[in-house]
């Protein structure tokens, strides 16, 4: 799951987004009511969490972005109450575009790692 924790460069397929979306939501959703269950009210455990899967977030969501044809800027849409996270969700669930994917492998070609 970590394995490209704060890789913003490449693309994400729409599998590999939605399936980091799901684990980190379902195990955030795990800590608060472990956390709930042991302590009775909710600590900093699920804000340790959220502040450790903010960078891998934003990461795939960039790659994802760029693997359906839109910029990182798409991400300021998220600033719009309600209309920005429907439009940002519609945006996510695009299709891959064949330059994006064809543009990923000529990155890795050069990339020097």
């Amino acid at each position: 799951m970590f394995k490209k924790y704060a890789q913003f460069h490449g693309v994400a397929s729409r599998s590999e987004y939605w399936w980091w979306t799901l684990f980190a939501t379902v195990v955030g959703y795990s800590i608060v009511g472990l956390d709930v269950a042991i302590n009775g009210q909710s600590t900093n455990f699920p804000l340790v969490w959220s502040l450790g899967t903010l960078l891998p977030s934003l990461a795939v969501t960039v790659r994802r972005f760029r693997d359906a044809g839109y910029g990182w800027g798409s991400l300021f849409l998220a600033l719009l109450p309600i209309l920005g996270a429907i439009i940002i969700i519609v945006m996510l669930c695009q299709p891959s575009e064949v330059k994006a994917t064809a543009d990923s492998a000529r990155d890795r070609v050069h990339d020097p790692r």
